[in-house]
């Protein structure tokens, strides 16, 4: 005890251990039964001093012996297996979004890899444009040359031959046939004053390119995806009216076509950023387009009633067609063939020349296969011909025009098609606002993504060639491209 008759709070009783955090010199030995609360002798004073149930804490121990504390010991140790457990959840959640940020960032370096390759490919051919037109240039200036070297040449035997003779006859023939070919020369050299003046070839930078580097400060944004798609503007400057986006086909070198059906239009994407790299203007509406090779695709026109061919260079270019009788809606390459569709009636089979192979119109019962033809795909060996009907859904023939499997839906609004890499077959639904895969006999494999139908009502569609993305088409100026699980 200490003098005065006090307790001494430095000095533990034999039981109280535990130090107060508020009054760190107090231990905690003070039980409020009212409150559950336990305490040292100040806490109690303040908190508690109009309570009735207080005790200090070795009595009411002895004095109820159920007072235990295993109760509470179980439940720390349910508590802390608990904490654990989500403490290992966050630590694999932690690992998993350091994965994702290395991933994140190596595809920052390969979108760079992939501008410098793309920025090595303009200078090859900026190069390639300059020699030839060097070429050109050099070429005009040697046979200028070449004719003044022989002139020179003329001019110089001429006169060996003037001095070595005497023979006046000779003489004068040499002279007069000297004159009339020093004229000439000179009529000629006066010309090349007139028509050729000093030429010389500059370089002017595409503003496009500088204005773009000025224009951003990121190679990308990186964001918490809240959807499932993102958004692709694909409307170009000079673009008279809204985009109508009506079939879509991957070429070779991995860029992906679009038929811009609004602005008589074809234009190229990147399938890396999906932007337009360029663009082909049509003489017509066009409709379907397709793959031919690495350096040939076509397109339908319908309103045409042709099918013409574009060459797929540094910028693509109309080349030949092929003209037919009936409006061509719906198109695709396959087994060294065209697959050829009418709007309603019938799917012709053509040569590349434009021979006519085969035309598919009734069913083995003698009835009409189709009735509103949208689109047709074609498997890479010819065994299954896709018609895409927009009021009879999916039909599908083998190479004779037999059915093989119908799929149903006046609802459907069956529109563009595609075959992916693995075989099977997606196509969109424009009245039904979603996308439906099959198998490569037709059979109904699910619904690949839906809308509410207030976004957008699919009607063009195809894949990357790393069938890691979707991109689908519609009426309006940006594309949706959709992650592939």
């Amino acid at each position: 005890m200490a003098s005065g008759g006090g307790i001494n709070t430095d000095i533990p009783s034999d039981e109280a251990f535990e130090r107060c955090e508020r009054h760190k010199h107090h231990f905690i030995d003070m039980y409020c039964q009212n409150h559950d609360d336990v305490g040292c002798g100040t806490c109690i004073a303040e908190n508690h001093r109009l309570c009735k149930d207080i005790s200090y804490i070795p009595e009411f121990l002895r004095d109820n012996k159920s007072a235990d504390s295993s109760e509470i010991q179980q439940i720390l140790k349910l508590t802390a297996k608990s904490m654990t457990e989500r403490h290992e959840g966050f630590k694999q959640e932690k690992q998993r979004v350091v994965k994702s940020r290395v991933k994140l960032l190596e595809s920052v370096k390969k979108f760079r890899k992939e501008i410098n390759d793309r920025l090595d490919e303009l200078e090859k051919n900026t190069e390639e444009d300059i020699e030839e037109k060097y070429k050109t240039l050099i070429n005009e200036v040697e046979e200028r040359m070449q004719l003044f070297e022989t002139s020179i040449a003329y001019i110089s035997t001429t006169l060996n031959k003037l001095e070595s003779t005497d023979n006046a006859t000779q003489n004068f023939v040499i002279a007069k046939k000297a004159e009339k070919r020093v004229d000439k020369v000179a009529k000629v050299i006066e010309e090349i004053k007139v028509q050729t003046p000093s030429q010389n070839i500059d370089l002017t930078a595409d503003p496009r390119i500088s204005s773009l580097l000025e224009e951003i400060n990121v190679l990308g944004t990186a964001d918490i995806p809240k959807e499932d798609s993102r958004k692709y503007y694909v409307k170009v400057q000079s673009d008279k009216t809204e985009c109508d986006i009506v079939s879509a086909c991957t070429l070779d070198d991995g860029t992906i076509l679009l038929s811009d059906n609004g602005n008589n239009r074809l234009k190229r994407l990147d399938s890396s950023i999906f932007t337009v790299r360029d663009y082909c203007d049509l003489p017509g509406q066009p409709w379907q387009v397709c793959a031919i090779n690495k350096q040939q695709a076509a397109v339908c026109l319908p309103d045409k009633k042709e099918v013409r061919f574009i060459s797929l260079t540094n910028r693509m270019n109309l080349t030949n067609n092929i003209t037919t009788d009936f409006v061509c809606n719906g198109l695709a390459y396959a087994d060294g063939n065209l697959y050829i569709s009418d709007s309603n009636t019938s799917v012709y089979i053509y040569t590349v020349s434009g021979k006519l192979l085969e035309q598919f119109t009734k069913d083995q019962s003698g009835q009409n296969l189709f009735y509103d033809i949208s689109s047709i795909s074609v498997s890479v060996d010819g065994s299954r011909i896709y018609v895409a009907d927009w009021k009879n859904g999916l039909i599908v023939l083998d190479n004779s025009g037999r059915v093989v499997r119908r799929f149903n839906d006046s609802h459907f609004g069956a529109c563009d098609s595609y075959i992916t890499g693995r075989g099977s077959l997606l196509m969109c639904g424009q009245s039904s606002n979603n996308v439906l895969q099959f198998e490569q006999n037709g059979e109904l494999i699910g619904e690949v993504v839906r809308s509410d139908g207030r976004h957008f009502h699919p009607q063009a569609i195809c894949c990357n060639q790393q069938m890691s993305k979707m991109v689908i088409g519609w009426n309006k100026d940006e594309i949706d491209v959709f992650d592939l699980i």
